[in-house]
């Protein structure tokens, strides 16, 4: 299979129509070329691996309506991030919308008189 000091090419062509530059397998073409089904399947099976799908036993996120709510939301992620139940990526996305919360509850609460950020009293 070595011609010239390097391996046999695959004999087929892409989809650009250029030659293949996969290595050959004994019957002239590359793996993929040679079990043309094999590519979808492997790529099926590889995304199916990377799919996030909720846990029947997941907390959702609480109702944030008071400062209180959600710096016990902030604390709750933390310790799912440090424990391995949340990915931080995760977290991360979810700490800018919390601030907002957050900040929305503080705004709210200096119009009215509070108990506490944003929990108004009565």
């Amino acid at each position: 299979m070595e011609t010239k000091g390097r391996k046999s090419r695959c004999k087929a062509r892409t989809k650009a129509g250029k030659p293949c530059q996969a290595a050959a397998t004994t019957g002239g073409l590359c793996f993929f070329h040679a079990n043309p089904n094999k590519a979808s399947e492997l790529g099926r099976i590889g995304g199916r691996s990377k799919r996030h799908s909720v846990a029947d036993g997941a907390d959702l996120l609480p109702k944030l309506d008071t400062a209180r709510a959600v710096r016990d939301t902030v604390a709750r992620l933390i310790e799912d991030v440090y424990a391995g139940r949340l990915h931080p990526r995760v977290a991360g996305g979810l700490a800018p919308l919390l601030n907002l919360q957050n900040a929305r509850d503080r705004d709210n609460g200096s119009r009215a008189p509070t108990g506490e950020v944003g929990e108004a009293v009565g």
